[in-house]
């Protein structure tokens, strides 16, 4: 197979892939009209799912160079910015951070949940790589000067820079290194949870 094996996801979960970074609620982001309120609410209901998926991802990764990246990206997301975004950002919106969950939401969790209770590192990486890697397509569509609400701007910046896209790298390079020898039955399976984690993306989407 001449192209990577991510992007023969990506390509797979077409025209779902391109649906959700050219979302028009992803757009409104980019240029400050979103109506953040309602969506940050949601979106802070994945940190404790997100993180303890973070979490499995060191525990089951087949090697010491996969597992750091992860532990270094667990410590910001647990501790730092992107926690502490959604605090001020709630706060400024009039926003809550305990809210009934949308279905999309509930389905999002429980697919998060399905792969760490697995423990299957392939699996893992496949669902962060789509929350990761399609949140750096719409980001990375900004066009500057960024908006100056921080509500906006700092969620563009969390999902773009070197920084950010040095760690979706890592996310496809460790879907590649590991798909390069699967056989079909396995790359089907993986397949299928991509696919549905882009689903669940735009679904999100949808619902904002």
């Amino acid at each position: 197979m001449s192209e990577s094996f991510s992007d023969w996801l990506r390509e797979q979960c077409e025209p779902e892939w391109t649906a959700v970074v050219t979302h028009p609620f992803a757009m409104a982001i980019t240029t400050g009209d979103a109506d953040m309120r309602r969506y940050l609410e949601q979106d802070f209901q994945f940190v404790d799912s997100f993180t303890a998926l973070l979490g499995a991802a060191v525990a089951s990764a087949d090697t010491f160079e996969a597992r750091v990246p992860y532990a270094r990206f667990l410590g910001q997301v647990a501790a730092t910015e992107e926690k502490t975004y959604f605090h001020r950002a709630l706060a400024a919106l009039g926003g809550r951070t305990e809210v009934a969950l949308e279905p999309v939401t509930a389905s999002f969790k429980q697919l998060m949940d399905e792969v760490r209770t697995a423990q299957d590192y392939l699996l893992i990486a496949a669902v962060l790589c789509v929350a990761e890697w399609c949140y750096l397509g719409w980001a990375s569509r900004a066009a500057q000067p960024l908006p100056e609400s921080f509500v906006h701007r700092e969620w563009i910046e969390l999902h773009e820079g070197e920084e950010f896209r040095g760690w979706v790298a890592f996310l496809r390079g460790e879907l590649d290194r590991l798909g390069a020898g699967l056989d079909e039955r396995r790359r089907q399976e993986v397949l299928g949870v991509f696919r549905r984690a882009v689903e669940l993306e735009r679904a999100f989407f949808d619902m904002a």
